[in-house]
């Protein structure tokens, strides 16, 4: 398994820790403290997508699969936390995302 490989499974975990904790607080289970390790994870995230590229692209994988995802993940900040239009995009994104990471690996 190659670096990207590595890089790929681990933003994808990121991702779905993301996720869990998007839901979390959506349905309310926490409303703490919670919110910015949301953010810092979001932030984290990003990054990986970013660095997901940019590892398939030196070893010449299919990088721009991971554009739609990292798109669609910058477009967040616009929708509005606890609507549904912020965790339908989440979906969205997290889709993109495999898509992505299926075609990138």
């Amino acid at each position: 398994m190659g670096v990207h490989h590595v890089a790929l499974v681990l933003t994808g975990l990121l991702l779905a820790a993301l996720s869990l904790l998007g839901l979390s607080l959506q349905v309310g289970w926490r409303r703490d403290a919670a919110r910015w390790p949301h953010h810092a994870l979001f932030f984290i995230v990003c990054a990986g997508v970013l660095i997901c590229g940019a590892l398939a692209f030196a070893v010449g994988q299919r990088w721009w699969a991971l554009l739609p995802a990292l798109a669609l993940l910058l477009l967040m900040p616009r929708t509005r936390p606890g609507r549904a239009g912020h965790w339908r995009l989440a979906l969205v994104c997290a889709f993109a995302y495999a898509v992505g990471a299926w075609a990138a690996w």
